[in-house]
């Protein structure tokens, strides 16, 4: 049975959802408590490889294991194997051909500020706190001129490789409002590495008002990650839905 799950989890205590050798991973603790349930290993495929310190409300992934479990009684008992920083909030039969990151259509990342005058000990692991005042009026002209289709090389981790560098971004939202909780929404049909995180370094250097707003189209003409802010940390960031 192939098995289509929708998976949170808390990034801050893994090194990123792909299995690595000695590391602790998303993937390395669901294939771990799969193999308990059906007495062998079973691969878990996920819609995308979130970095060390990302987390996800709704991750896809797809897995083939046999098991004479209805899908709610495999839900709960992958669930009560599962450390208390990664859940499975859905679980049911998928398509034979059913691929989670092949299929993937669109993906929705939200990006958290925090812009209280002091840190927020509660905020702490999902925010990236900024004290200093926002121009959020230059913050969304600049958003605006990144989205569409374009190559997007400036924002691509350094030494990244790929067949290409072209996204197309459909929406960048900006909501909340100063001296609390800022959220960037980036909605596209697929992501570079580090993508979201070095947009929302660069943007906020406009925000700031170290840039003018023209300066992200400048950034984006020039297709060289040099050219770009720097990255923001990733526990601000979340992969919210994967659309298929």
């Amino acid at each position: 049975m192939n098995w289509r799950l929708v998976v949170e989890y808390d990034g801050t205590d893994f090194e990123g959802w792909q299995l690595q050798p000695g590391a602790r991973t998303v993937q390395g603790e669901l294939e771990s408590a799969f193999a308990r349930l059906a007495g062998r290993r079973v691969v878990v495929y996920g819609a995308g490889r979130t970095d060390a310190g990302v987390h996800a409300r709704g991750q896809v992934a797809n897995a083939r294991a046999e098991t004479r479990h209805p899908p709610e009684v495999l839900r709960r008992a992958l669930n009560a194997l599962l450390p208390r920083d990664v859940a499975v909030r859905e679980l049911e039969p998928a398509g034979d051909g059913f691929d989670a990151r092949r299929d993937a259509r669109s993906k929705l990342y939200a990006y958290r500020l925090w812009t209280g005058a002091t840190r927020s000990p509660l905020e702490e692991r999902w925010s990236h706190w900024v004290s200093v005042p926002l121009d959020l009026a230059a913050l969304r002209a600049a958003a605006r001129d990144l989205v569409g289709t374009h190559d997007f090389a400036s924002f691509r981790a350094a030494g990244g490789h790929g067949r290409t560098s072209v996204r197309t971004l459909t929406r960048i939202e900006l909501a909340g409002a100063l001296g609390g909780e800022l959220r960037f929404e980036f909605e596209g049909t697929g992501f570079l590495r580090h993508m979201v995180r070095n947009l929302v370094g660069t943007l906020l250097e406009v925000g700031r008002g170290r840039r003018p707003p023209a300066w992200a189209a400048e950034v984006l003409a020039a297709r060289d990650r040099r050219a770009a802010g720097p990255t923001a940390p990733a526990r601000g960031l979340t992969l919210v839905r994967v659309d298929y």
